[in-house]
């Protein structure tokens, strides 16, 4: 395989997020990555605009479905090497790109590295946890994540299931005998999700956890969801009034009694 690198990002509706991350890409990474690619779902804002203004390559999705462009990524690049962002995350760390290239020229079986964007990642990181032992927290996943397109080129990613698309490729190329690794490469995750947003998520993973781990769904499963649902936010509630009256309190007492400025 060639050890040049293709970063690929899925974008719909997010030109603001997709300006800066392209702006850090070409900024940071520039003598790191070969090639750029958005892969772009019929955005309705400007981030065509600002796909001219970079000056990165474009390739339009009609249908989209998460395996799908994942395929379409694989298909676009003319590399090997593809990493995979969604617009709304980013490389922080300063040699991102260095160590996936690192890690894929050491291991000649690795078909992806997972990098690191939050709590979970570091610890299982750092307790060594593998991907064979556990495939959804230590396999790949399709935003900050990369893989090789010669492994790729064997078995393409199902874009028939409703989500969770990098989960089934983890389990099926492990279970071919490749390899999947961490990779101490940091991004950052930067998304605020509306509720609306939030519940076209929750719908993608019932029915992905339902088709890849078979969770068994049942009417005391949604029972026991909404009860617990409705109890955390009496709690949240709650609480927010009890500490928005204190701070009140604490403001109304600070106004007539001010310390002495320095």
């Amino acid at each position: 395989m060639n050890d040049t690198i293709t970063v690929v990002i899925r974008n719909k509706n997010q030109a603001e997020s997709l300006d800066f991350l392209l702006t850090n890409l070409k900024k940071r990474y520039s003598e790191d990555i070969d090639e750029i690619i958005v892969l772009d779902n019929r955005s309705s804002d400007n981030s065509l605009q600002i796909i001219e203004k970079q000056g990165v390559k474009k390739v339009t999705i009609d249908q989209f479905s998460y395996g799908g462009s994942a395929n379409l990524a694989a298909e676009s690049a003319r590399n090997d090497l593809i990493v995979i962002f969604s617009a709304h995350a980013f490389p922080v760390s300063h040699d991102f790109f260095k160590l996936i290239k690192i890690s894929f020229l050491k291991n000649s079986n690795l078909a992806g590295l997972r990098c690191l964007h939050n709590g979970n990642d570091y610890k299982h990181y750092i307790n060594e946890v593998s991907s064979k032992e556990n495939p959804n927290e230590a396999g790949v996943i399709f935003c900050g994540s990369a893989f090789n397109k010669k492994v790729w080129e064997k078995f393409k990613f199902k874009d028939d299931i409703q989500t969770m698309e990098d989960k089934e490729w983890s389990q099926r190329v492990l279970h071919q005998g490749y390899d999947i690794e961490f990779v101490p490469a940091i991004f950052c995750y930067d998304i605020k999700r509306t509720d609306e947003q939030l519940f076209f998520r929750y719908k993608n993973e019932v029915i992905g956890s339902y088709q890849l781990w078979h969770t068994d769904y049942k009417f005391t499963t949604a029972l026991k969801m909404v009860a617990g649902s409705t109890i955390n936010a009496c709690r949240v509630f709650s609480s927010s009034m009890y500490y928005t009256f204190k701070r009140f309190c604490f403001l109304v007492k600070f106004i007539h009694n001010k310390p002495e400025k320095f």
